[in-house]
């Protein structure tokens, strides 16, 4: 007799298997990527050596708006993340469902351009077409991510760990060739007007992108309430530090070009750093099929999508219909659009769903009564997120 390779397990629902430390490195996995690998020669062209400043502003907002993800994710522990929050707070199925499909939007393209950017690295190792380079890492994490959740966080809480020794061995380098006479020159305001500084922050902040995967995963936590909150905030706080300190030692270091911190080694190490900087970023890929799976299998649950993307392997415990329709998606785009065009259009759509989250959440603490077992974020937060995010928009506007 054979199998209904569809079969849902017995409960329908997912497994809570994920831990604090997995989903800790599961998270620096998705945040530690793209965004500082390949992103961090773009900021260096608009803020200039002001850098460092661009992704602390970034990683201002981004920790902002993890607070309160971090209290959401503790109300509503639920796979469909932010489509769940808005529609929640405000009572409207169809606004859900459009936060819902922005956050689709956002995560496919995300994990797009996550794929360009490990496959620049490869060009530098074998002459590969970008788009067969694309095509086969998006399709290879595609079956990564439908073989469990246990292997896919695992692998990529591995790959998050050695993006961690990637950006460790850059900054060294950094250091190393450093000439101290351009370190006055970072926290010169003087060199970068404001504007320039935010226009640089906008593009920093696609490097941080990905911390609200953490809350899709909250079906699948043990403990939730406590192990979500103190994940989302510790893998933000560590990639501010780590973001700023490597774009230190790369302005320092004399790092140039479109793989700015390959630049900084010698031309033998510089081959394996591309080698290494090549799987770890491609990592990224990994981490948003998985969370756009859950998102798509969320969506199924509450009735958004159809019925069938909601159900669950018996074997592997992944909605693998879910996670097929993941991968296909994120190919469609990653083979149609370039990264630069990818870069800001992810950022203007994450923006733009975090502004509804922390609205979300300001409209939470008017008409809910709060479990005194959830994290809590200060009133005040939500309205400093959404403004220093609708700032960072304005920003990239008048520079473009």
């Amino acid at each position: 007799m054979m199998l209904d390779p569809f079969k849902q397990n017995k409960s329908g629902r997912l497994r809570r298997v994920i831990t604090f430390w997995p989903l800790l490195f599961y998270g620096l996995g998705v945040i530690i990527g793209a965004g500082i690998y390949v992103a961090l020669g773009e900021v260096i062209s608009r803020a200039g050596s002001a850098a460092p400043l661009s992704f602390l502003l970034a990683g201002i907002c981004a920790a902002l708006t993890g607070i309160c993800y971090a209290e959401l994710a503790t109300r509503y522990p639920e796979a469909a993340g932010a489509a769940a929050y808005v529609q929640k707070a405000f009572n409207s199925h169809i606004f859900g469902f459009v936060i819902g499909l922005a956050t689709t939007i956002a995560a496919a393209v995300s994990a797009a351009a996550i794929a360009h950017g490990a496959v620049s690295y490869m060009a530098d190792i074998i002459p590969v077409k970008d788009k067969i380079g694309v095509a086969i890492l998006i399709v290879a994490f595609g079956l990564i991510s439908a073989s469990g959740v246990k292997t896919s966080v695992f692998i990529a809480a591995l790959f998050g760990a050695l993006e961690l020794l990637g950006l460790l061995m850059a900054f060294g380098m950094g250091i190393y060739r450093a000439d101290i006479a351009k370190l006055s020159v970072i926290f010169d305001f003087e060199a970068s007007s404001m504007k320039d500084i935010f226009a640089g922050s906008f593009i920093a902040f696609f490097a941080y992108v990905g911390f609200e995967t953490l809350a899709n995963m909250a079906e699948e936590v043990k403990d939730a309430q406590r192990v979500v909150p103190r994940a989302i905030l510790t893998s933000v706080g560590l990639s501010v530090l780590i973001y700023c300190a490597v774009a230190v030692a790369a302005l320092v270091g004399g790092a140039s070009g479109q793989t700015p911190l390959s630049s900084l080694f010698t031309h033998q190490f510089a081959f394996l750093f591309s080698i290494f900087a090549f799987f770890l970023i491609g990592n990224g890929t990994l981490v948003q099929i998985t969370m756009l799976s859950r998102l798509f299998y969320g969506m199924a649950r509450i009735g958004d999508l159809p019925n069938s993307l909601g159900r669950v392997h018996h074997r592997t415990g992944t909605p693998i219909l879910a996670t097929f329709f993941a991968t296909i998606l994120i190919l469609f785009i990653g083979l149609a659009f370039n990264f630069s065009h990818l870069l800001a259009i992810v950022n203007y759509i994450t923006l733009a769903i975090f502004i509804a989250v922390n609205c979300a959440l300001i409209k939470i603490h008017d008409t809910h009564v709060k479990k005194s077992s959830s994290f809590r974020a200060p009133h005040w937060v939500p309205f400093a997120a959404i403004l220093l995010s609708i700032l960072m928009i304005g920003s990239m506007l008048m520079n473009n």
